[in-house]
């Protein structure tokens, strides 16, 4: 099987096809309103570290294990050491729970951009619209279904007709359509009824510089904690993505400098969703208005924005939501490509037939989520305090529970049993240096599970002092 598997043709494809599969949903919608909420310029500087040491650390690692065992995350953990294998059937759990939810929502953005394209964008802004769609028994299921077959359709391609070549053109176009309307957002002026005006450089002054009036320890641990719970999500691992894709890369790939321009493109993309969001919400919303978070954010509240900017709202709704589109398109067919290859790996099947059977499993796990806001409707309250539904319960499990007990486990694998030189012999082995070694090293041994198993306590309730 290791002989026959396909990789990718260059670095680039590699780097473009991660960073996409990083730059999802997490950094468009939580973000903007993590920064909003804890400060801005703290927020920012405390993330940049993380992503520098922490992120650092759990990119490499993943990447390293992929190239180094050609395995996808099912059979990889086995293959480094026999014993280990339910760490590798957990890796797999959690793109197969998050996979039926992702979809859900990728139909959602897929109605929002063509509520936009059709000039409808009036009907989106008024209040109850996002429920109303949501909790409709059909058309959320119908958009759900095109999304995932799109997904399906570029999976059944392979790695280098279907996953490179769809980065090679989403990523540039996605990064484009961030860019302009970032620039936008900060030419933005609007005067309320009071007679107040604000623009978007107010906004972006309020996004960027540190407040650190009153700040005491627990608000900094606060800050701390909830900026590594973002890079966690939003890097792409614990997902078994990073290994699935590093299994792709080949062996005479500089591994180092691949893993340091997905981080930068990751950071970077991630501070642009908020250039482009808090300085608009702030010109037409004050800052009340940057206390919305999740779906909230942006099918209710960015729509009221595009709305008070008048014709040209239609415009920048239509292009901010086709960007929205292609960010979940590049992460659902990671994660659709993690249990993909998990499938053939570990039953040697055809591409084609790992790929129909999770498009089916999938597709009916989708439609039990889109019918959780209506026939199946119910709530439950989640250790963390979150009251929730079928689709909120598969986030929670899957992003605050499983995660990182895989990170944590991966961690104890690398940092104590084989030891950090096995992941740092594979970033090297065609004598490049690694950089941050000695980094590396104290990281995936202490800091990172540490701060990881301390996170896993606050999603489950258990540590409530930050």
């Amino acid at each position: 099987m290791n002989e026959k598997r396909n990789s990718f043709k260059g670095s680039i494809g590699f780097v473009l096809a991660a960073a996409g599969s990083a730059v999802g949903l997490g950094n468009i919608w939580r973000f903007p309103y993590l920064a909003a909420k804890d400060g801005g310029g703290l927020f920012l500087v405390i993330y940049i570290v993380l992503a520098l040491t922490f992120g650092f650390t759990l990119l490499t690692t993943e990447v390293a294990i992929g190239r180094k065992t050609k395995q996808s995350p099912l059979t990889a953990y086995s293959k480094l050491k026999k014993r280990w294998k339910p760490l590798g059937i957990i890796a797999c759990i959690v793109p197969v729970m998050i996979f039926p939810y992702y979809v859900t929502i990728g139909g959602w953005v897929l109605k929002y951009f063509l509520v936009y394209l059709t000039g409808n964008g009036h009907a989106a802004a008024q209040d109850g619209y996002f429920t109303g769609f949501i909790t409709e028994n059909v058309e959320p299921i119908i958009m759900m279904v095109i999304f995932t077959m799109v997904v399906a359709f570029i999976i059944f391609r392979g790695v280098n007709k279907g996953i490179e070549s769809s980065s090679k053109v989403i990523m540039p176009l996605l990064i484009i359509l961030v860019i302009g309307i970032s620039i936008y957002s900060l030419t933005l002026s609007f005067t309320d009824a009071s007679g107040v005006t604000r623009t978007g450089l107010e906004g972006m002054k309020a996004y960027v510089v540190p407040d650190m009036k009153g700040v005491t320890v627990k608000q900094f641990c606060t800050v701390l904690m909830d900026a590594m719970g973002q890079l966690f999500y939003s890097l792409s691992v614990a997902m078994g993505i990073m290994i699935a894709y590093g299994s792709y890369v080949g062996d005479d790939a500089n591994l180092g400098k691949s893993i340091n321009q997905i981080e930068i493109f990751d950071t970077l993309v991630a501070f642009l969703a908020g250039v482009m969001i808090i300085p608009a919400v702030f010109v037409f919303m004050g800052r009340d208005g940057m206390a919305a978070s999740g779906p909230s954010l942006m099918f209710v509240s960015l729509p009221k924005v595009f709305d008070s900017m008048g014709f040209a709202g239609n415009i920048i709704g239509a292009l901010f939501f086709a960007m929205v589109f292609f960010a979940a398109l590049t992460s659902a067919v990671s994660i659709m490509e993690a249990i993909v290859a998990s499938f053939m790996d570990e039953f040697h099947v055809s591409r084609n037939k790992a790929t129909t059977i999770e498009g089916i499993v999938g597709l009916i796990a989708a439609v039990v989520v889109c019918l959780g806001y209506n026939i199946l409707y119910f709530e439950f309250k989640l250790p963390n305090g979150v009251h929730a539904q079928i689709l909120d319960i598969m986030d929670y499990i899957s992003n605050n529970v499983l995660m990182p007990v895989v990170s944590i486990g991966t961690c104890i694998l690398i940092g104590w049993i084989l030891k950090p030189k096995t992941i740092i012999e594979e970033v090297e082995k065609n004598g490049e240096k690694m950089g941050r070694k000695r980094l590396y090293t104290v990281m995936v041994k202490w800091i990172a599970p540490i701060l990881l198993f301390l996170l896993l306590l606050k999603s489950l309730g258990i540590l409530t002092i930050i």
